[in-house]
């Protein structure tokens, strides 16, 4: 499993980062906005839309709003990073009550649905957004695609190793406080390396005191995208989004995490000039 993992995911994340560094903005948009449409396709098998008919309006419907938001250049004005921040904090909110009961109430398939237009829109905004603040977009973009991926390899071999007390096994039962602790560690890591070659590259970024909270607050979130994708999978009956990925399931699975990180990273650089 995970050299599958590795032979898929490894050449993604060389093709994705030459995306990030070196293609203009308006291909960050259209390439993140066909992922998320196909994400779409996805969540509305988990959110009860078994028809391809249905499906296909559902990832039509996500396509649509995407567009209305480039026309109107949604991504470089303000106002939608703060609620789009408090709408996450909002599930984690959820999460955390849900957690410590024996099982998670269903959620109605309207509602799952409702929840991907809007997540799924607010992913799009905010990759878009990071990316297109001036020289430094692409470096804030691999920042927080480093600090997501981070999180998700120490996490996968902290808690494979030393995984003993679960975070939420009503949710998800094989993740472990353990593999948390070892994905921000790295993370962190990640971040400070990043950095340093900001710096010695001349970009003005800001100082270690503002990044730290930030990677931590950012590393956080994607464990909670982590989970509220297992919420999903588990009312749907499923163990992956889809097959669209060897050795990781369907671009869902893949990109679950960056779904609440990216917003976080939006709303925390309204702060840097």
């Amino acid at each position: 499993m995970l050299k599958q993992r590795m032979l898929t995911g490894v050449p993604l994340a060389l093709v994705v980062l030459a995306l990030v560094g070196w293609a203009p903005s308006v291909w960050i948009e259209a390439v993140t906005a066909a992922a998320m449409v196909m994400a779409a396709w996805e969540w509305a098998d988990l959110a009860g839309l078994r028809a391809q008919a249905a499906r296909f309006a559902y990832a039509a419907l996500v396509a649509g709003l995407i567009a209305a938001a480039a026309l109107l250049d949604a991504p470089t004005r303000g106002g939608w990073q703060i609620p789009g921040l408090i709408g996450w904090l909002g599930v984690a909110v959820w999460l955390l009550s849900v957690s410590r009961r024996s099982a998670v109430p269903p959620l109605p398939g309207w509602l799952r649905g409702a929840a991907g237009l809007v997540i799924l829109t607010l992913a799009w905004l905010s990759v878009v957004a990071i990316h297109a603040r001036g020289a430094l977009g692409p470096l804030w973009l691999i920042l927080l695609l480093g600090l997501v991926w981070g999180a998700d390899i120490g996490g996968y071999f902290a808690g494979r190793r030393l995984g003993r007390h679960k975070l939420a096994a009503t949710i998800s039962p094989g993740k472990t406080w353990e593999g948390v602790a070892g994905g921000l560690l790295l993370a962190l890591l990640v971040a400070v390396v990043l950095h340093r070659v900001g710096a010695g590259l001349g970009a003005q970024m800001p100082g270690l005191v503002w990044l730290l909270p930030v990677a931590v607050m950012v590393v956080l979130a994607s464990v909670l995208g982590d989970l509220a994708e297992s919420v999903l999978k588990r009312q749907a009956g499923r163990k992956d989004s889809g097959r669209l990925l060897p050795g990781h399931g369907g671009l869902l699975d893949r990109i679950d995490a960056l779904l609440a990180a990216a917003p976080v990273m939006a709303a925390a650089l309204v702060s840097v000039s």
